[in-house]
């Protein structure tokens, strides 16, 4: 079934939903903003007018932000043997976003898989660091007078990976946005030299 492709997606390196999904999959990969929290009804503590989030996806459900089409995005690199884009410790790696729907953003997170976590496994909180690599943030405020919340298309963020992480590791983005509950999940398979 074809459907319009709408929100956003990672096309820089490809994420595991680009290569592995339909456009318009691949960009609804839509579940409450905080990562890592659980919970939903919170509100931004930079933000506080922004809309409170929505229930983020579940531990082992990350990859696909709990959406039943994307599943296969939850298997282990062990069932999947999921494409790896080779990458430098310490180095800088450029994220490319691509938008097919308007939205007032916040930020965006970045979150990598701690040393010693198990690819064997589904993805959860306790394999990533509680605190992104790198953030990017909007600061207009409130976000309904805010014009300058609207990304650019495509949006480019140039981040640093640790120097101290080696071999396989994934890199979750998250796209937060201002005027929903939501954010956007996206995760990227790293072999990291």
């Amino acid at each position: 079934m074809e459907r319009e492709a709408r929100h956003g997606t990672v096309t820089r390196p490809e994420s595991r939903a680009q290569l592995h999904l339909a456009d318009w999959q691949a960009a609804g990969l839509e579940a409450g903003k905080f990562f890592p929290a659980t919970e939903s009804g919170l509100t931004d503590p930079y933000a506080p007018d922004d809309v409170p989030n929505f229930e983020p996806p579940q531990d082992g459900r990350i990859a696909s932000a709990g959406k039943d089409f994307a599943a296969k995005l939850d298997e282990p690199d062990a069932q999947q043997d999921w494409r790896k884009h080779p990458v430098s410790a310490g180095k800088a790696l450029d994220i490319t976003w691509h938008y097919h729907a308007e939205h007032k953003t916040r930020r965006w997170n970045y979150f990598l898989t701690k040393s010693g976590w198990d690819p064997g496994a589904r993805l959860t909180r306790s394999q990533f660091d509680l605190e992104p690599i790198a953030t990017y943030q909007n600061s207009g405020q409130p976000y309904w007078n805010a014009e300058d919340l609207l990304p650019e298309n495509p949006t480019v963020h140039s981040i640093t990976l640790p120097g101290d992480r080696h071999g396989y590791h994934v890199l979750l983005s998250v796209w937060e946005v201002a005027d929903t509950g939501n954010a956007f999940y996206q995760v990227i398979d790293l072999n990291i030299s």
